[in-house]
């Protein structure tokens, strides 16, 4: 991606300070760093296309062009979805879960795999007032002009966000608690201990599985379960890792080539949510470590 050239020139070297900010909206607006890149690169050429004399509020401006580029790729999804919603694997963010201090700065901007599937249900006007208002504290008058709707109007699209956002599994177990959960669940499916792996699933335990076919989803402890111990069976390393801060797992095959990545949600110490992909192209264009 291009990036200006700060030098002298007191505009650019004011972008670069709002670029950070500008593409964590994106990126919570759209669910892929890619695309939040590509919407923050298109404010600078409207930006360098406007005379900056007439902007009051370089870091508001900004904000409203992002945004409006951002709902303008959310509706351009709704009208022509090259996949359906729920094929599309949320953008993961996977690290070595070795407590290093370098895992927590790459995941402080990473949003759980959970909550990002939630977002991208969203209406594209009811995201934009969500992320804007709760994860940014952008004032609802202000959201209503990059809508172009009333204050009130935006309120309620927040709140209706807000619900189905609350509705979503969230991680409650602290990180280390969680990982032996997840631990737990490794070692009873490699044990075929089918009553080892209904003790750390939650009843309603929903895994979504990314494959090169399509997307599988089984629900309920039993059918996960049972899911489980036949993939346990598959000769593979398991890694630990984190995933979008999340415990997951890294399956590595036998010339050290990675065939999957897990992602687990913990609440209550208990499995409630899993999302995998063992797709190689989907395996492919993610950064793992080695």
């Amino acid at each position: 991606m291009t990036r200006p050239d700060a030098g002298d020139d007191a505009l650019a070297e004011a972008f670069e300070g709002q670029r950070g900010r500008l593409e964590a909206v994106a990126y919570r607006m759209l669910g892929s760093r890619t695309d939040a890149e590509d919407a923050v690169q298109e404010a600078w050429l409207r930006l360098m296309r406007q005379d900056a004399a007439t902007i009051d509020n370089l870091a508001g401006w900004l904000t409203t062009v992002v945004s409006r580029v951002c709902i303008d790729t959310l509706r351009s999804r709704t009208a022509r979805p090259e996949a359906p919603y729920d094929d599309r694997l949320p953008d993961l963010v996977v690290t070595a879960d070795d407590g290093a201090p370098e895992d927590d700065a790459l995941l402080a901007d990473s949003v759980g795999v959970a909550l990002l599937m939630v977002l991208d249900s969203l209406r594209p006007a009811e995201r934009l007032a969500f992320v804007l208002h709760d994860m940014f504290a952008v004032p609802f008058d202000e959201i209503g002009q990059i809508l172009g709707r009333s204050t009130d109007a935006a309120k309620m699209l927040a709140s209706r966000a807000r619900r189905k956002v609350q509705e979503a599994p969230r991680p409650s177990d602290p990180r280390r608690r969680a990982r032996a959960v997840v631990d737990a669940f490794l070692a009873a499916a490699r044990a075929g201990d089918f009553e080892g792996l209904l003790q750390v699933l939650d009843p309603d335990v929903r895994w979504r599985g990314y494959t090169a076919r399509g997307v599988v989803v089984r629900l309920g402890a039993t059918e996960v379960a049972s899911r489980a111990q036949f993939a346990a069976g598959a000769t593979a390393t398991s890694r630990p890792v984190l995933v979008n801060g999340e415990p997951g797992v890294l399956a590595v095959g036998k010339q050290g080539r990675p065939i999957a990545v897990m992602a687990c949600t913990v609440v209550d110490g208990r499995i409630l949510e899993i999302v995998s992909t063992t797709d190689p192209d989907r395996l492919a264009s993610l950064d793992l470590p080695g």
